[in-house]
């Protein structure tokens, strides 16, 4: 789950910062640098939803939101090992 965790922020991080370099000043090789990257994490996030054992159908449906889709599967898994474990 820490791997999860990794992907999920850096999948949030490179959006915002790809977002920022659109409103802004739309300097081609940051796309280029943080756009792979923002792809590979999104793509990590949803193999690794996907290989967890405590994943419902829903949750892995939820991984495929870009940009905070890892969060909110994080916050889903969280919550459900919560409730399992009273």
């Amino acid at each position: 789950m820490k791997s999860l965790r990794i992907a999920a922020a850096v999948e949030l991080a490179s959006l915002v910062v790809l977002l920022a370099n659109l409103a802004t000043v739309h300097w081609p090789p940051l796309s280029s640098l943080i756009g792979p990257t923002h792809g590979c994490a999104y793509l990590f996030v949803v193999l690794a939803t996907l290989r967890h054992s405590g994943a419902t159908t829903p949750i892995k449906l939820t991984a495929l939101a870009p940009g905070i889709g890892g969060l909110l599967v994080l916050r889903q898994l969280t919550r459900r090992q919560l409730s399992t474990a009273d």
